[in-house]
């Protein structure tokens, strides 16, 4: 049980430059006994309520260097403060606000949100056991218009899709990934630095003067995957998930007009799904 969508911001001074974190934060137990649900007994209850004011006081306290450090924070407060509690989890998600820059000099108090995805992570912990964190990125739609095809696939007598050479990918990406170690971890530079976001872009993109060509949903995820992989030494399990967007080229012969892929209508429902989980080999061993 626990608290869900505690929202706040944290607003942070250092003399007339100012610093934001908007978050949205879910914090979840798990007792050592079930004693609340089989006798309705609830001395180790721990309240919601006292679940979102101690997160609201880690912010006031700690700060949130990153939403990483501030989830760790939160499971590390409840396992040393309660030993009633055998298990805590912590999701926290970032609104994306960016600082504004005129001519280059960023703005010392002035935020713009920029939907260009959002950053959240998870930790969790058992009682004696190791504390798990995972980051990652979701909602972040990306297309492009070309250099996509699915051909080749198995048919049957439900079969009635075409094969296309040249089709538009579309899609929502969620990718969620695992770190090696959290002690003395640096998750901005993973973020930052190592730039996790853009080589998701750029393996769905490829090179910007030609492209790379997809020949499925499939192999798209893949490069993701083995990209951030080959690049982030720190990661250790990755998911990503693409829900694709389908568009459908508009028939205006009606209109007298002919359409050559020019006006498309996207499919709303159903759309397609794809998800994979890549690992480095010692660690799924492990």
């Amino acid at each position: 049980y626990g608290k869900n969508t505690i929202k706040f911001l944290r607003l942070k001074r250092e003399g007339k430059k100012h610093f934001v974190k908007e978050v949205e934060v879910c914090t979840h137990l798990r007792l050592t006994s079930a004693h609340e649900y089989l006798d309705g007994n609830n001395a180790a209850v721990i309240p919601t309520d006292t679940i979102k004011n101690i997160v609201l006081v880690l912010a006031k306290k700690n700060g949130i260097q990153t939403i990483e450090q501030f989830a760790i924070d939160i499971c590390k407060y409840f396992m040393t403060t309660f030993c009633q509690v055998a298990y805590v989890k912590t999701y926290i998600q970032e609104v994306p606000w960016q600082r504004l820059q005129e001519n280059g000099i960023p703005h010392i108090h002035s935020f713009i949100c920029v939907p260009e995805g959002i950053r959240f992570c998870e930790a969790e912990q058992c009682k004696n056991g190791p504390l798990v964190v995972f980051a990652g990125i979701k909602d972040l739609k990306l297309m492009k218009t070309t250099q996509s095809g699915f051909e080749g696939f198995h048919k049957s007598e439900c079969t009635t899709l075409p094969e296309r050479n040249d089709r538009i990918l579309c899609g929502e990406l969620f990718c969620k990934w695992s770190y090696s170690e959290c002690k003395d971890f640096d998750f901005d530079c993973v973020w930052y630095m190592n730039k996790v976001r853009e080589c998701v872009i750029e393996a769905f993109t490829g090179p910007p003067d030609c492209g790379v060509y997809s020949p499925s949903y499939q192999k798209t995820v893949n490069s993701i995957q083995m990209l951030i992989l080959s690049r982030v030494s720190q990661v250790q399990v990755i998911e990503v998930m693409l829900n694709n967007t389908f568009y459908n080229v508009l028939d205006m012969k009606n209109l007298g007009l002919t359409n050559d892929k020019e006006v498309l209508i996207p499919v709303e429902a159903p759309y397609g799904s794809c998800t994979c989980t890549l690992g480095r080999k010692k660690f799924l061993e492990a």
